[in-house]
């Protein structure tokens, strides 16, 4: 017996992923025994720091770590969360009633917008940008209308004049910054114009903080929390994914706003017994420990980061050093434009021996860029602009 899923109403609204094309190509090489360098899927390659390992094997030989956890989370994990946020952004949180661990920041932010969104919501989403973002609206029932962000542009701009053109209003906007693809970064008065503009439109904000550590060149990522009045109209995720290079751990949390923080707690109640107690305690030890761990993997990251840079602008293709997260973002060189960014990417793979991703894979409005993932190290990167010199010496 055989069942057709594209007839069931959520996998029609979920389209092939974009991805799929290119990692297909990347595979089919690699059989074929092409070196590839992989700067596509942003999957840290850096070990996890040694004194969280440690105390995760230590956790995992009491055998009373291995029943069933807290769906919420632990409460000493949840107090050193509240920890964390007073020492880093001088932000009171509520271990019991503003705080709740998730399985990864995007576990987290799915589940959460199923909770809050019925069918037929609408939702603001930035357009290119992780994929989760608008598909959890998409996933739970709810109507995306995209926002157009990148360089050049002002968000809050066509925030407002999306506002005007949008019925029924809109209820949930979804924002992340430092953001993933473009790189982009905000102030804090960023974030003061999103909670007014939350609060005149009646609407509620999730703010997906995943690379609140991954900043470059003196830049300091505002948390959206320290904005007055912040926490009446939303939430923030972290994850511990990229600070402290815990991508396979899947550990995260989201804190704020108690009534939508008590939302997902109690979707999460009938969903999940937690994550296995030795990574949440291990988890503890990252937060409440020294944080030099997070600034050895950001300066790893910077040093990559200027590599590529520097590679790319000496072979033609100018971009600029993006201020934060694990990614670089570059406009497709103009003689190669017209291709689009998945037949480009086809292109590095079978000319240059790189896999990047597709800005079309975060929204179309990202079709003319490719995202880098700073995943490989700097003998590799600088072998990736070898073969992107020798991809762009070829007659197109």
């Amino acid at each position: 017996m055989s069942f057709d899923i594209s007839q069931y109403t959520r996998m029609r609204r979920l389209p092939p992923y974009v991805f799929a094309q290119v990692n297909a190509l990347k595979m089919e090489k690699r059989r074929a025994g092409d070196d590839i360098i992989d700067l596509g899927m942003g999957n840290p390659d850096l070990p996890t720091p040694p004194h969280i390992v440690d105390k995760l094997v230590e956790a995992a030989h009491k055998g009373q770590n291995h029943r069933y956890s807290a769906s919420k989370g632990i409460t000493k994990l949840r107090h050193a969360i509240s920890a964390w946020y007073q020492r880093r952004y001088d932000v009171g949180i509520d271990p019991d009633r503003e705080a709740v661990v998730s399985i990864g920041a995007k576990e987290g932010l799915s589940h959460l917008v199923l909770s809050l969104i019925n069918p037929g919501d609408v939702v603001f989403a930035p357009n290119p940008t992780y994929p989760i973002h608008p598909y959890s609206a998409i996933i739970a029932g709810g109507d995306v209308r995209s926002i157009p962000i990148g360089p050049g542009r002002d968000f809050m701009e066509d925030l407002q004049a999306a506002i005007k053109q949008t019925w029924p209003r809109p209820k949930l906007l979804i924002i992340s910054f430092p953001h993933n693809p473009t790189t982009l970064v905000v102030d804090s008065d960023f974030f003061r114009k999103v909670v007014d503009f939350a609060k005149e439109h009646q609407m509620m904000v999730i703010h997906d903080l995943a690379y609140a550590d991954l900043v470059f060149d003196d830049y300091r990522a505002p948390s959206f929390l320290q904005t007055p009045g912040a926490k009446d109209v939303g939430v923030e995720l972290f994850s511990m994914s990229k600070s402290y290079s815990m991508a396979g751990w899947r550990v995260g949390f989201c804190v704020g706003n108690e009534e939508m923080v008590q939302s997902l707690t109690r979707l999460k109640s009938y969903l999940d017994y937690g994550i296995f107690q030795p990574i949440q305690i291990a988890a503890i030890i990252a937060l409440n420990g020294d944080q030099q761990c997070v600034g050895d993997i950001v300066s790893v990251y910077q040093s990559r980061r200027d590599v590529l840079i520097d590679g790319l602008n000496r072979v033609g293709w100018h971009t600029d050093k993006p201020k934060g997260t694990m990614f670089v973002w570059s406009e497709i060189p103009e003689r190669f434009r017209a291709m689009g960014s998945v037949e480009f990417s086809k292109y590095l793979i079978e000319e240059a021996k790189v896999a990047v991703s597709p800005g079309l894979g975060f929204g179309e409005y990202g079709d003319d860029h490719v995202r880098f993932a700073l995943v490989e190290n700097e003998m590799r990167i600088r072998q990736a602009i070898r073969g992107i010199r020798k991809a762009f010496s070829k007659d197109v």
